[in-house]
């Protein structure tokens, strides 16, 4: 089993609320998980992977609660060298900057040198009210390409 770092960025609660949950599906399957509602650049030392769920604000901006871990990973630049990523973005596709926040998050993990197994997951908030229908079934995909 895997030890998974859940990289949390939330505005009103969707994203922290998907998190969740998919941080009890982790621990259920067997996998243990380092999850802060403010995360830190130490949550992805150590880790075999990492798992980023996030909104968008504004203009495709980060929520303000991942905006320290976003800043501090590109000044300290901890290698993440070969293990593997995942990104969840909930946004609205009505806005041009639509899941800015993932993109942004996605460019950071590849700088570090992390992979992506498989593509980033978007969930639009104008086509589901149930962001967990979705990404459950991307999780179980992403777990077993990690």
């Amino acid at each position: 089993m895997a030890n998974i770092a859940i990289i949390m960025g939330s505005v009103y609660g969707a994203a922290e609320y998907l998190a969740d949950t998919i941080d009890k599906e982790l621990k259920k399957a067997g996998h243990t998980t380092t999850y802060n509602a403010s995360p830190l650049v130490t949550d992805i030392h150590d880790v075999d992977a990492s798992l980023i769920i996030t909104s968008t604000t504004g203009q495709g901006d980060l929520p303000s609660n991942i905006e320290d871990f976003y800043f501090a990973a590109q000044d300290k630049r901890p290698s993440h060298a070969g293990k593997p990523f995942g990104v969840i973005c909930l946004g609205d596709s009505s806005y041009e900057s639509f899941c800015g926040a993932g993109e942004k998050l996605e460019e950071l993990f590849y700088e570090l040198q992390g992979r992506a197994p498989i593509p980033m997951l978007k969930i639009d908030a104008c086509e589901t009210l149930d962001p967990d229908s979705i990404a459950l079934p991307w999780l179980q995909n992403w777990l077993t390409q990690i």
